[in-house]
């Protein structure tokens, strides 16, 4: 097989004319990558369970063609298959599905439903959304899946995330090997980032937050959603790396708790 061209350009740059479904990808992370995926010339479809943030998102980004939205909930199977019956095959250069789900709580005192649901939003989903994408997705292409850092360094209240990060991290790697070599799987392992997600938090709240946790950090703050996005970007187009869970997390893993 043939190596890289040694006078490729960067591999940024080489986004164009390439299709990149985005499952999550109205905001966030995901809406990160979609907006470094077309500024690079490429093109995105984004979906979500909400259509009507689809529809603001690719309108950000352009609107079509550079950006459509395709809405269905990932916890629904048959929904992720009428979803995908639309899609020609061989269609799709990199799927990412960035969409993510956090239950917190006491061992002895979470029920199991809510993580039951994380489950299904976090795990199965993303299980179901890859493999229904697997005859759209053109030889040579990339799945990237998310975890997060509880999965090797847990923390107080956080069992079931740091399980269903685990969880994820182990499908990456037997799909890498399952799927190889003509497609190529990796998972981002992000730490705290400014995103939406943390919007509902009071701003006092959040910004004490983002402080407390980036003095906690070794490069001294949290991170930002584009960050994440240019490691997304390196894993959807360095060829010669499959199964491997990339922290983006300032440090996280090596960090030195009080």
């Amino acid at each position: 097989m043939a190596g890289p061209d040694e006078t490729a350009a960067p591999f940024a740059k080489r986004m164009q004319g390439e299709h990149v479904h985005i499952v999550g990808g109205g905001s966030g992370i995901g809406f990160a990558v979609a907006e470094a995926v077309v500024a690079n010339g490429g093109r995105v479809t984004l979906s979500s369970r909400d259509a009507g943030k689809l529809a603001m998102a690719a309108g950000k980004l352009g609107g079509a063609p550079a950006a459509v939205g395709l809405p269905f909930d990932m916890t629904d199977e048959n929904a992720v298959k009428s979803a995908f019956a639309t899609q020609p095959d061989s269609s799709i250069d990199h799927l990412v599905i960035s969409a993510s789900s956090a239950v917190h709580g006491r061992f002895d005192m979470l029920e199991t439903e809510p993580v039951r649901g994380m489950f299904d939003a976090k795990f199965f989903g993303p299980y179901v959304t890859a493999r229904e994408a697997l005859p759209k997705l053109k030889e040579g292409g990339s799945i990237t899946l998310f975890s997060g850092v509880l999965s090797r360094k847990p923390g107080m209240n956080c069992s079931g995330l740091g399980a269903v990060n685990s969880a994820v991290e182990g499908l990456t790697r037997a799909l890498a090997l399952e799927l190889g070599p003509r497609l190529r799987v990796n998972c981002c392992s992000p730490g705290m980032v400014r995103s939406e997600a943390y919007d509902k938090m009071p701003e006092e709240k959040r910004d004490r937050m983002y402080e407390e946790t980036g003095r906690s950090l070794p490069v001294g703050r949290v991170g930002f959603v584009q960050e994440v996005a240019d490691a997304v970007l390196f894993l959807m187009h360095n060829g010669y790396t499959t199964g491997v869970v990339m922290d983006v997390d300032g440090g996280h893993m090596v960090r030195q708790y009080a």
